[in-house]
């Protein structure tokens, strides 16, 4: 397995950039492990930017805040563009909850990383129909390294990757937490979202 840490940005005498990406479903933790990898290259003494959507408002307007509430400072941005213009002079990029992000954010990760940069990402693989979601699947293909992380069902026990939605709504995008979503695995969610009354 090929690591990445904050000594890995210099190689010689030619800055090395990279992308990772962390994915899952909700309340894997992903968030958390962003955090992680961000506070180390603080550590590290690197200059770090982290970014998250404008929607995103749920714990807060500005920082990236865990579902444990562990957070970090971050920038709220209204489109992917707005990461170029604002990451100058940094040597780490965070950016949290890819899915809402526009189209554009693989180009815009692959710029940063050619640039030297190392580009550290964050979201939800597939929305509350088990499709992928947004920006995601495209970041994946084009990371060096790609952590997928697992909650537990709450069905089950179970490692699980579906986020199944409590809520009646159809929109794609629903922000919310444990009133809304619910983690589930393979079997739980199929089998719940076929029979939901068994």
């Amino acid at each position: 397995m090929m690591l990445f840490s904050e000594h890995n940005l210099l190689r010689g005498t030619r800055t090395v950039g990279s992308i990772e990406v962390i994915c899952g479903s909700m309340f894997s933790g992903k968030t958390e492990e962003l955090i992680r990898r961000l506070r180390r290259a603080q550590f590290a003494k690197l200059a770090v930017e982290i970014f998250k959507p404008e929607m995103d408002i749920r714990y807060d307007a500005e920082e990236v805040v865990s579902h444990d509430s562990n957070s970090i400072s971050s920038t709220p941005v209204s489109h992917s563009s707005a990461i170029l213009l604002l990451s100058a002079d940094t040597q780490v990029v965070g950016i949290d909850e890819a899915q809402f992000f526009d189209d554009g954010l693989p180009e815009v990760c692959i710029e940063l990383a050619n640039r030297g940069l190392r580009v550290i990402v964050a979201g939800l693989d597939m929305d509350y129909q088990g499709q992928p979601f947004g920006p995601v699947p495209a970041l994946m293909a084009i990371a060096e390294e790609v952590t997928k992380v697992h909650a537990v069902c709450v069905c089950c026990g179970a490692p699980a990757n579906y986020s199944y939605r409590l809520s009646p709504s159809e929109d794609r995008v629903l922000l919310g937490e444990k009133e809304s979503y619910e983690p589930r695995c393979r079997n739980c969610y199929y089998q719940l979202n076929i029979n939901p009354s068994s």
